[in-house]
């Protein structure tokens, strides 16, 4: 006879594994987490596979054809910026390349600079070039997607955000590459002598506050869209795990001519190698500067900084464009050193440091926040009062109230810092509003300290937040770590009427916050206003003037008639008046001027609704000047369109995202949670040897992202996988059932048989 309890035992032991079976499978899809794809990386122009095909790890799409997969489109980058004097010129180069064997149309969300005025639109294909014209948005949405369904050659330039934009490419034939060129003029930014230039190149994860989920906007992103974020799943591309190998290789090159002899250029994250060119006056003004090792994956900032040589630093600056009768001027006037003409302030200060401690800030960045809190501490005064607020997915202060500046308040701040750790979702809004309550009592010198990497897509509520809590504070954003989200960053700044300060590397921490302490103790250049006498009429872009702190030069734009002969500047240096004047004759000619002033009247008037003017007379000023000088914005974009179709009648063209990098530092674990298996050795290997023989050869490389992209810790109530990556949820969730209830009846089968004997 057999042992009874034996019996129950095996039967209990196979109900088990078969219920444990079942929830395994069911619960990925019950939580709302994606499944698990892979990539078949072993040829140049892989075929549509099946899920039964590949093995683990990966990252495919589906195409119209019902359980057919694609890896996803390749791309590598080519990046040219020419800078005179204070303006700069790029020109980016998109290289996508459609590594399968059928049709595929490619996607990809970038970042540009914020103060980008992105102008032209070019699609290579072959020898042939296809120049982009601006349409309102919606239009130009309806004319790709015509081309799209034609079969027609077609390229879309979108902006998402001033710093993010989307570029789809459709109709990309098997094993073929479409080049998209992109053009885009800026203004070089100045601070105490010295110029920089940031060439931004990865969108990090941005955190999707709201509880609220709406109808998606088309994208390709892992988020779903809230009522806090409606257009959440343009903004977070699918993103590579960094064990699988760097991605996207960008091949950079600047050209510098500073218009003055110079003491230091310098680039702060990238090798790079400097050589001199003589200008056309035989003076060598002009540097050249390539990345020393050709091309580097797109996981980092690029910065860029130069200085003057001794006396050699411009006081002012002019450029000037005419264009339809109108002159447009850029104007850079140094104000009197403001350290050395007014003494520092001695009036009581109350400081609040607020540190961002989620999920994103988790590795490199933390410790940066960390280094530059404590810096921040040891440049307190006896008669200060502070505070420290921490923020993640909760938000909390150190001490109830700001405390005075002691021994013992510094000991027990010092510590908090040292026990700071990053995890959690990036709920800015309560940090902002408790570090702004008590803002409109008179009498004190308020200064906020915001030390954050920005990883956040609500952007415009946190800036009405700060518009309409600010009183007499003033806020400093402090941006933390390789690729800092720096729309809120300066426009947290604008709004709160400080400065932005960026620190890439533990090296930059001491040196940067001295700076920023500087400026804290120095007083503000504000009010600022420009006059142009005799002037019929004046459009000044940013108007009003920001407030300026020390080293910090008036740079505006402006657009006005022929008869303008002269400009005046005043201000207030405390309780002091600043006035200065100068002539708008000569000047340096450098086209794209009005386009930048252009850039500068959009950005103001996104602003002006904030005020209370009307949205809807706001965006039709937006429109008519976005239209006008052929700019990209929130409602344009760039669409180019080849006249003849050459994907064949009844051919099927899949969707894929194309991947970025996670921002050198961060640790994907804290950002989205734990993942599934790793890849295959042998596949993680492959993509490394193809991301070497990309940066020696530097050849377009035909790499396929392997990435598993679970939900974000925070998020996963709301966030969906990527599209079109995983197992269909409904099959998912049927084999598991059908698991659940064969254990329950391999159970009872069991206890019965055991009851019998």
């Amino acid at each position: 006879m057999p042992n009874p309890s034996s019996a129950r035992r095996r039967a209990g032991h196979a109900a088990s594994l078969t219920l444990l079976s079942g929830v395994l499978l069911a619960a990925p899809c019950l939580a709302g987490l994606p499944g698990t794809a892979a990539a078949n990386v072993s040829g140049p122009a892989a075929a549509p596979v099946t899920l039964d095909d590949v093995g683990r790890g990966g990252l495919l799409f589906r195409t119209e054809t019902a359980d057919l997969y694609l890896p996803a489109p390749v791309l590598d980058t080519d990046v040219e910026i020419d800078i005179n004097g204070m303006v700069a010129r790029a020109t980016v180069r998109q290289r996508f390349h459609n590594p399968t064997d059928t049709w595929l149309e490619g996607v990809y969300v970038f970042p540009l600079p914020e103060r980008a005025a992105v102008d032209r639109l070019r699609m290579r294909i072959g020898e042939r070039f296809i120049e982009g014209r601006i349409e309102e948005r919606q239009a130009a949405k309806a004319t790709y997607a015509q081309a799209r369904a034609e079969g027609r050659k077609a390229a879309l330039l979108e902006q998402e955000r001033p710093n993010i934009f989307t570029a789809a490419v459709a109709n990309i034939g098997p094993d073929e590459a479409i080049v998209v060129e992109i053009q885009y003029q800026e203004t070089i930014a100045v601070d105490d002598g010295q110029f920089s230039l940031r060439f931004p190149m990865v969108v990090g994860p941005r955190f999707i506050p709201g509880g609220v989920q709406v109808a998606n906007f088309g994208g390709t992103g892992w988020a779903v869209g809230t009522d806090q974020v409606p257009d959440a799943t343009r903004i977070t591309p699918p993103v590579a795990r960094p064990e699988h190998g760097p991605i996207n290789p960008v091949k950079l090159a600047v050209r510098l001519d500073a218009g003055f002899p110079l003491a230091e250029v310098k680039s702060h994250h990238h090798p790079v190698t400097v050589a001199e060119e003589l200008d056309v006056d035989g003076a060598g003004h002009v540097r050249l500067i390539v990345l020393k090792d050709g091309t580097v994956p797109a996981d980092r900032d690029f910065e860029l900084t130069w200085r003057p040589g001794v006396g050699d630093a411009p006081t002012a600056g002019l450029f000037s464009e005419t264009v339809d009768g109108r002159r447009y001027l850029l104007v850079m006037v140094m104000p009197p050193d403001i350290e050395s003409d007014a003494p520092a302030t001695t009036s009581a200060r109350e400081l609040i440091f607020v540190v961002d401690t989620s999920g994103s800030m988790a590795g490199e960045s933390i410790r940066q926040a960390k280094a530059a809190l404590q810096a921040a501490l040891d440049q307190l005064r006896p008669g200060d009062s502070f505070n420290v607020i921490q923020f993640n997915s909760q938000t909390s202060a150190l001490f109830s109230t700001a405390q005075p500046v002691d021994a013992g308040s510094l000991r027990t701040a010092r510590a908090y810092v040292a026990a700071l750790e990053g995890n959690g979702g990036t709920v800015m809004a309560l940090a902002l509003e408790l570090s702004l309550a008590g803002g409109r009592d008179t009498g004190r010198l308020r200064q906020i300290v915001f030390v954050t990497d920005g990883a956040v897509g609500n952007e415009t509520a946190l800036f009405d937040t700060i518009r309409a809590r600010l009183g007499n504070s003033r806020l400093f954003t402090v941006g933390i770590g390789s690729a800092p989200n720096s729309h809120f960053m300066r426009g947290g700044a604008r709004h709160g009427r400080g400065t932005f300060t960026h620190i890439g590397q533990v090296d930059q921490v001491a040196p940067r916050m001295r700076d920023l302490f500087d400026k804290l103790s120095k007083p503000v250049l504000t009010d600022i206003r420009a006059y142009f006498p005799g002037a019929a009429t004046a459009e000044i872009a940013p108007d009003p003037i920001p407030d300026l702190y020390a080293g910090e030069p008036v740079v505006f734009t402006v657009a006005l008639g022929a008869d303008a002969e002269r400009v005046v500047l005043d201000g207030r240096i405390g309780d002091a008046r600043w006035r200065q004047g100068m002539p708008l004759a000569g000047g340096n000619a450098a086209s794209g001027i009005a386009r930048l002033w252009a850039r500068n009247r959009i950005a103001a008037l996104e602003d002006a609704w904030l005020d209370g003017e009307a949205r809807s007379d706001t965006d039709a000023a937006i429109l008519e000047t976005a239209l006008r000088f052929h700019l990209v914005s929130r409602l344009t974009s760039l669409v180019a369109v080849d006249v003849t179709p050459s994907r064949p009648d009844g051919e099927d063209a899949g969707t894929g995202a194309v991947p970025t990098n996670l921002p050198r530092g961060w640790e994907y674990d804290e950002v989205f949670g734990e993942s599934g298996p790793a890849p295959a050795p042998e596949i993680r290997e492959a993509m490394r040897e193809r991301f070497r023989q990309a940066m020696t050869a530097s050849a377009a490389p035909k790499l396929a992202a392997l990435s598993h992209l679970p939900a974000p810790r925070d998020q996963a109530a709301r966030v969906a996988a990527i599209p079109r990556t995983a197992t269909p949820a409904s099959l998912m969730v049927l084999t598991g059932l059908a698991l659940l209830m064969l254990a329950w009846l391999l159970r009872y089968v069991a206890r019965r048989r055991w009851a019998r004997t």
